[in-house]
């Protein structure tokens, strides 16, 4: 049986990845770079990085797809662009870069470390409403918080 850690380590051999500081310098060099975040609306609400846009891993085929409901048109026809994929901890996003690769993305690459480590860099987050995140309040974000039923049993 394979487990959720398995299956990003078997991605990971086929795809690219940024560290933010490669991401801090690619934003300067690539203006049209497309920022994709498959976190879920309410994290990415929370915090993100300005000009991304939110596409749930949940639909992120037929997002990348025409003629479905949850077309996203910058993805739909983007296959030849630049692209980085954003989640939290750098597991999501390797796992959907590897779908989009497999649906003929050329250019898609995997923030390492995800917002978390995006966090660590002190790069600049807003939230939903645009307004910078505040560093105590990210802070608190990233810290896990798992319930007692969440853990491993013994």
């Amino acid at each position: 049986m394979k487990r959720y850690s398995d299956l990003v380590a078997e991605c990971l051999s086929e795809v690219n990845e940024l560290f933010p500081w490669d991401l801090e310098e690619k934003l300067k060099e690539t203006p049209d770079l497309l920022l994709i975040d498959v976190r879920e609306p309410y994290e990415f609400a929370a915090l993100h990085i300005e000009g991304a846009l939110n596409v749930p891993r949940g639909v992120l085929e037929s997002a990348c797809d025409w003629d479905y409901d949850e077309t996203v048109p910058e993805l739909a026809g983007g296959r030849e662009r630049e692209i980085v994929v954003i989640c939290r901890s750098g597991h999501r996003s390797v796992l959907a870069a590897h779908t989009m690769q497999r649906m003929g993305f050329k250019r898609v690459y995997s923030l390492k470390t995800g917002m978390r480590g995006w966090f660590e860099f002190e790069q600049p987050m807003v939230d939903a409403a645009n307004n910078p995140v505040d560093e105590d309040f990210a802070e608190d974000y990233f810290t896990t918080k798992l319930r007692p039923e969440q853990r491993k049993p013994a």
